[in-house]
């Protein structure tokens, strides 16, 4: 019998994140993304349809021009305006009591002394329901936005993050031993001196005394999830993520890459039992096949394809507001997020990809249409190409998860494809069994390493 799959909600908290010009849909409460009470109603939601993780997307810039200047961004509200997600987290933590809470944030965005620090913070707050999606930034404006000149060439920028992620592991797992923390009342000793240290990190870009301000939180290290797929971030994630958030086009093209990404585990260290895949999709339902097409036709209607190539165009560091919509891909180059050019040559088979080909396929490829029955079709193929979870990407909020929730994970749960009720423990002890890092990840090697 199927093993459940896992289901998280992607969203963003802004009001125009992947499916462009859907906010103007009467039904989009996405609108109110400045509102607490409309993030809290979805986790809500989100808990009673035993979602696994709400993940929220963000962003520290405005993705490049189009058409010479960032107007397209602000009219259509492409990503702008967006608040932290962080800040809301502790909020919705207690709102809630399983559904697991994931934010992204770039190494450019914070010290990691501090986000080290912020993230204890919200393991505790949340009982160890959070995760990290760890970005290593894609934007030119969000570089500038931090002191940068420019964008760090892509291989770079993950040697970077090698160290970043060095500089969280020591905080998290080196500073504080188990048991450090007594609070021992009848002696006076809130904890013990021998057994926190500081981590006196030095390296190129960070020297960090220490100790970590926080004592172990439930997890210790957050969940870590990451989306790059070059090269270089497949590398990246073998050696640290324990998620990894795909965008295939097709499921031959997800086994590829999760078995590309699964042969680099044994050399770095660990099993390739180590890691789940998320693919992202989006979906349209209907109770007959005649109402879904409907729906289909209805919803190309009203995304608005003009950004999305300016949102695209932006992650990949290319203007292509400025380029010949029938220019071919292979000709374009980028210190951006190489990886969804990748992607959109894989989704064009029959002919070579150009740049008229993003608009369509953003909107498309990722999408699933039919009813019920059909889509959870559709939703074992994924699975049988190694697929463990279900990133489901909203054209409205509430509604894309309403309808998700009331007519296809009954389906999926007759076909034992989702959970019956949730277990106990942190996020990671939901996903692996347990709730620390296994001894394999190189983030254990600290572990006791400042004792002396």
């Amino acid at each position: 019998m199927a093993s459940p799959l896992l289901f998280s909600a992607f969203v963003m908290n802004t009001a125009s994140h992947i499916l462009h010009g859907l906010w103007r849909q009467p039904d989009a409460r996405q609108v109110d993304f400045n509102s607490l009470e409309m993030w809290i109603d979805l986790v809500r939601e989100l808990e009673r349809g035993l979602f696994d993780v709400i993940f929220f997307a963000d962003v520290h810039g405005l993705y490049g021009n189009f058409q010479g200047s960032f107007r397209k961004h602000v009219e259509s509200g492409l990503q702008i305006p967006s608040n932290d997600p962080a800040v809301i987290l502790s909020a919705l933590a207690s709102h809630t009591e399983h559904l697991g809470l994931a934010f992204t944030s770039s190494i450019v965005q914070e010290h990691p002394f501090a986000f080290a620090r912020k993230l204890s913070t919200l393991d505790h707050a949340s009982r160890g329901r959070v995760a990290w999606n760890i970005v290593t930034n894609g934007i030119e404006n969000g570089a500038r936005n931090f002191g940068l000149d420019g964008l760090t060439p892509h291989d770079e920028r993950y040697a970077w993050a090698d160290e970043y992620m060095e500089v969280v592991y020591k905080l998290w797992e080196g500073s504080w031993d188990d048991g450090a923390l007594l609070q021992d009342r009848a002696r006076g000793l809130h904890a013990d001196f021998a057994r926190v240290h500081r981590i006196d990190h030095v390296g190129p870009r960070y020297r960090v005394e220490g100790p970590h301000l926080c004592a172990p939180s439930p997890q210790r290290t957050p969940l870590l999830f990451q989306a790059g797929s070059s090269p270089r971030g497949m590398r990246f994630a073998a050696t640290h993520a324990e998620a990894v958030f795909l965008i295939a086009p097709f499921p031959d093209a997800a086994r590829q890459a999760i078995e590309a990404t699964r042969a680099l585990l044994p050399q770095c260290g660990r099993r390739p039992d180590e890691l789940r895949f998320f693919q992202g999709l989006s979906f349209v339902i209907g109770s007959t096949e005649e109402e879904a097409r409907r729906r289909d036709r209805e919803l190309d209607e009203a995304i608005d394809h003009e950004a999305m190539i300016a949102h695209l165009g932006g992650v990949m560091d290319i203007e292509f507001g400025a380029c010949p919509l029938d220019m071919p891909l292979t000709e374009v180059r980028t210190e951006g997020a190489q990886s969804l050019l990748d992607w959109v040559r894989a989704a064009v088979r029959d002919r070579e990809a150009t740049v008229r080909d993003i608009g369509v396929l953003a909107s498309r490829a990722s999408r699933v249409s039919g009813t019920p029955e059909q889509i959870a079709d559709s939703l074992e193929a994924w699975q049988a190409v190694g697929i463990d979870g279900i990133n489901v990407i909203n054209a409205t909020i509430p509604g894309s998860y309403r309808e998700f929730i009331e007519h296809v994970l009954p389906v999926l749960r007759r076909r034992g494809l989702a959970r019956e009720a949730y277990g106990d423990g942190t996020l990671r002890q939901r996903l692996f069994g347990h709730d620390r890092l296994p001894a394999s990840h190189p983030a254990a090697r600290w572990r006791g390493a400042f004792a002396d």
